[in-house]
This record gives structure tokens, sequence and C-alpha cells, in this order.
């Protein structure tokens, strides 16, 4: 049988329809679709797919029970190595990781690995009422600092392996970056709290509301019997351009809109969360985060919304997928600009005025790709003479985080890089004795599979170090 060059389409909502509502915009494959992408893998002997996946999922094995109709089988043999399928499913960016592997790739598009994935877990999800066997406990304890994907991945290699597991999450939901940052239409809350659920049933404590810094410190922890900690507390600390005009009324970071709206709930019509709806919108970067943002302006009901970026479209580091779907809801992006200037309203002659300190504006300057810099990115440079103002309400700054120093102020001990990532060996280990840590914490923001990544290797290392 010939080989499909293509990918069967993944089903989506009319673009149109979708960009005013939070439902999720693709509607995933059904069983059919499914079986004949699974047909397209041609089973290679070396697996190079695998190679290509962080948590090292089997991948033609998964997708041969699709083939055969077993699409439980399917899920379990995701499971076997992953702890947030469906999650992964969803917002992996497998583009550039399994799926450029591909030895169909060569000739023809890859085989669609995340979205036989995500059909495999929503599949199981659907139609599985099993619960998991909680394994034997071996009587070692182990905290988890932070419920995102490192927290979570570590947390459930660790219960599956005995250990008795209590994660800690500074906000009133688990999920971390999975409920406060991506929002409803590309990873519904209800696909993540599925997820948490799996790992409670597998002996996982989770505590929501703790700050550890603040309401408990790491070597409280340990005082408290665990042998070990894993810091998977993410990078929640935005940054900004410094340039005027920031602390207008208006200017937000992508981490508060987004968690505003996400985990607060600002896109429901009750919701008393405040954040700025409507009016026209500026959203600074060109990452995921910034077409999250981007989107999420125009569900809230904004009537323009831009992307202003000082690169061109060929160095939008934002994957493919989101940024056609923007393209598709009406986002007008502005590429090879800057901000140089946050523009707002002002009224000497009354300083009462409810208008004073709003956003009305957003000045920009044009650039040109210079010289490429030391990672092989051509610069942007300004060119002289060519600003501009766009007129807005609102401007979304997201270009960027860094780990949140709470935790780095006060474990004494803890050696951290100039960017404020914890210092870690290729297991996860830190400088304390015990402390591990792994994902964006690490990293700086990155993406869900890396985290996941990290806190796997994580596991292992601490397995090690409390059996020897």
């Amino acid at each position: 049988m010939a080989i499909q060059p293509k990918k069967h389409a993944m089903p989506t909502q009319n673009a149109a329809d979708r960009s005013r509502n939070f439902s999720e915009v693709a509607l995933g494959y059904t069983a059919e679709m499914a079986v004949g992408e699974a047909e397209r893998c041609i089973n290679c002997k070396n697996q190079p797919c695998v190679s290509g996946c962080p948590v090292n999922i089997h991948i033609p094995e998964f997708i041969a029970y699709i083939k055969n109709g077993d699409f439980e089988g399917a899920y379990r043999e995701i499971a076997k190595t992953s702890s947030l399928p469906a999650v992964c499913g969803r917002v992996c960016p497998q583009e550039t990781q399994c799926e450029s592997k591909c030895t169909l790739g060569i000739k023809f598009e890859p085989v669609g690995i995340g979205r036989l994935e995500r059909f495999a877990a929503d599949w199981h999800n659907e139609n599985s009422k099993a619960e998991p066997e909680k394994p034997e406990k071996n009587g070692h304890r182990v905290a988890v600092v932070g419920s995102g994907p490192a927290g979570l991945t570590c947390a459930g290699d660790l219960a599956k392996k005995g250990y008795d597991v209590t994660v800690y999450e500074a906000f009133h939901t688990a999920g971390g970056v999975l409920v406060y940052g991506i929002p409803e239409f590309r990873l519904p809350k209800k696909i993540v709290a599925k997820e948490v659920e799996g790992l409670k049933a597998l002996g996982v404590t989770i505590e929501t509301n703790v700050v550890i810094g603040k309401t408990l410190t790491i070597d409280e922890l340990f005082k408290m019997g665990f042998e070990a900690v894993f810091i998977g507390s993410g990078a929640g600390l935005p940054s900004f351009m410094g340039i005027p005009g920031e602390a207008l009324k208006g200017v937000y970071s992508a981490n508060e809109y987004l968690t505003r709206s996400n985990l607060m709930k600002a896109y429901r019509k009750d919701s008393d969360t405040p954040i700025m709806k409507g009016g026209r919108v500026a959203v600074v970067g060109g990452g995921n985060v910034a077409m999250d943002a981007a989107r999420t302006a125009l569900r809230l009901g904004a009537e323009k919304v831009y992307i202003v970026y000082r690169r061109s479209m060929e160095e939008l580091p934002a994957r493919k997928e989101e940024v056609e779907h923007a393209m598709e809801e009406g986002v007008d992006f502005r590429l090879l600009h800057n901000p140089v200037e946050i523009l707002g309203y002002e009224n000497p002659e009354d300083p009462k005025d409810p208008k004073n300190g709003f956003v009305t504006g957003i000045r920009c300057i044009r650039m040109a790709l210079g010289e490429p810099d030391e990672r092989g990115r051509r610069k942007p440079v300004p060119v002289l003479g060519s600003e501009l103002e766009l007129a807005v309400d609102t401007v979304v700054m997201s270009i960027g985080t860094s780990p949140n120093p709470l935790i780095k102020d006060t474990t004494e001990g803890l050696v951290v890089n100039k960017r404020g990532g914890i210092v870690v060996d290729d297991g996860g280990k830190t400088s304390r004795e015990g402390v591990y840590a792994g994902g964006d914490a690490v990293t700086g923001a990155a993406t869900v599979i890396s985290a996941m990544g990290a806190g796997k290797k994580a596991a292992e290392a601490i397995d090690a170090y409390l059996m020897k």
C-alpha cells in the first residue's frame, strides 16, 4: 500500500468562531484518522524518533498498537515513560523533536506523533475506568517543590518506584505553568486535572497554597523527615525592557496577563478578576507565550491585536502551528519592530482625571537584520528616523522570564548562575546534599517536555542517591 505523503490534517474550530471563545482549537483525531496516520509509520529498526524525545517514549511501539486498533494498549505503552501524555500530545513541539527525526520525513511529511499521542491519551481518559495500581512503599520520603511539568514528572516516576512523595504548590491549583500559563483553548484545564488525579491515584500527595521559601524552607522540609528534595519551581519572574512607560496602567507581563485569565478565570463572564478587556492590544515578543497572550486578548474581546517582534518571521521562535493559528484568527504581526516607549494619557490640569496614567499607545522603531550574533542569529539593528506609533490600550510584555529568587535567597549553599538558574549536574544534583532541581528553575523558560525530561532524570538520580 502506498504511503500517504502528508499527515492527516488535525480538525480544528473555524478561525472566526474560535477567536471569540475559549474552547479547544484542535478537535483531535477520530479513531479512523488515528489508525490511518499510524499506518504511515514504517517502523524503523533504529527508531530515530525515540532519540528526539526527552522522556524516551517508545514511539514505534505505541503507534503499532494504534495501527492494530488497541488504543488502550497504546496509552499504556506511552505511560511507561510519560506521566503527562494528554498534555504532551497537545503542547510538545514535536516538529523540532521526535518528528524531526522521523525517517518518513526525509521524503514526505513525518508521522504525526504528537497527534497520535494525544489521541491515545484522550481515548484512555474517555473510556478507561481502571485505577493505576499503587506500588508498595519503599519507606523513603521525597518532597517536590512545584507542580509544573518537571515536578509532576519527578513525583510520578518516584511514586512508581514506591517513594512517599509530597508535592508543594504555591498556587491554589496544581499544574504550574500548565494551568496558569497555557490557555484553555490550547490545553483544557480538565486535561491537566485528570493527569494530576492520576498521580494522586499512584499515592502522590499534593499540598497547595504552600510557598517554599516563605511558608516552609528547604531546611524545614528535611527536618520534617524528607530525605531528598526536588526543586521544580519554574521561572515565574518576568522580564521587562526598561523603556519609559512600563509603569503605566494597562502594561502587563505575559505571566500576569495569562495567570489572571487562566488560573484566576478572568475569561469567564461572571469573573470579578480585574483584567483589561477590549480595545487595542500590543504583545511584545515572538515566542509561544506571546502567541498565547495575543490569542487570549482576542478572546477577551480586543478589537485589534498586534504582535510586535524585533526580528523577521524566519527568526520567530514560536511553534509554526501557533503562529499559523494566530494569523488565521486575525492577529496583526508587526515584524522588525522594536518598542522604545509606551505612551500614556496625562492631564496636568486635572491630576485626578481617571484616565491619568493609562496606556494610549506604543512607540516603535523599525529594525533591520545585521550581522549574526554569537548564536548565529542575525542581530536586529534600528533604522534611524523610522519611528512610528501604534494606538493601543494594553501592552503585554512577553520577552522572557527567570527563576524567582525566593528559594535561592532562603536556602543556604544553593549555587545559582548569573541568570538566577539553579546550577545542577547532568542528573539534576545541586550544590546542596540531597537537593535536586530541574526544568525552568534551572534553565529559565523552556518547553514543557524539556522540563519533564529534567524531572525524569532527577527521579533516577534521587532513587540512586537514596538506595545506595
